[in-house]
């Protein structure tokens, strides 16, 4: 068993009977949703889930989790999702997946969320990791030229073909390679402040818990703020 999937199963165990839960997106949370449906398969869990994503609801769909829309639900007991990078305070870079904008709203309306990664994601600071900002494509490039114009080091992320990516929303996602956020809470309200800006990839002040896979086992840590 891979570290990854020891991470996945140990989250898996908070969730119980009766929750509404946010299905994360990416390669961690891949083996928490194969375990809560075969929990739901086996054990006779009874849950409703709420995805981040289309890949993300396909997968739970092909698992028989029950599932609703984030617009269905009242609010969601317990997100679990992956992360890019988290800082030694506990704020997060998100999107390397390009679910970013579904991550945030179904993060927001969660009463607890639970950040599952490998020990490779734990930063000092943000920004090593590329800042991913969703935009929509109308006047995109203006955006382009003003993140040039800020020495931000911005870049379309694009398909294998050339072609650029379309969010789950269809917009595009400019890529900020920072190397260093000193301020991410700073940035975070400029970058909302930017007309064309659907999301970004800051995640900031979410998190409430912590599972880590380390060489020495699956690590949780609790988020105090």
């Amino acid at each position: 068993m891979n570290l990854k999937q020891m991470v996945g199963i140990e989250a898996a165990n908070y969730v119980t009977d009766g929750m509404i839960v946010g299905l994360g997106t990416g390669s961690t949370a891949f083996y928490m949703v194969e375990e809560i449906g075969r929990r739901v398969n086996e054990e006779k869990l009874s849950i409703t889930g709420v995805t981040t994503s289309k890949r993300t609801e396909e997968h739970a769909q092909a698992l028989g989790i029950p599932l609703k829309s984030i617009d269905d639900v009242t609010h969601v007991d317990l997100t679990i999702d992956g992360a890019d990078e988290i800082s030694r305070d506990f704020q997060g870079i998100k999107g390397g997946g390009a679910a970013l904008l579904f991550e945030k709203v179904v993060a927001t309306y969660s009463q607890k969320n639970i950040w599952i990664v490998d020990e490779s994601k734990l930063v000092t600071n943000l920004g090593k990791f590329p800042l991913p900002v969703e935009v929509i494509p109308y006047g995109s490039r203006q955006l382009f030229r003003l993140f040039e114009e800020k020495n931000l080091h911005p870049a379309f992320r694009k398909l294998a073909d050339g072609s650029l990516l379309l969010t789950d929303s269809s917009n595009y996602i400019i890529d900020l390679h920072l190397g260093n956020i000193e301020q991410p809470k700073k940035l975070a309200a400029w970058l909302d402040s930017l007309t064309g800006v659907v999301e970004h990839g800051l995640f900031l002040d979410i998190a409430d818990k912590v599972i880590v896979g380390t060489a020495e086992g699956v690590k949780t840590m609790n988020v105090t703020r």
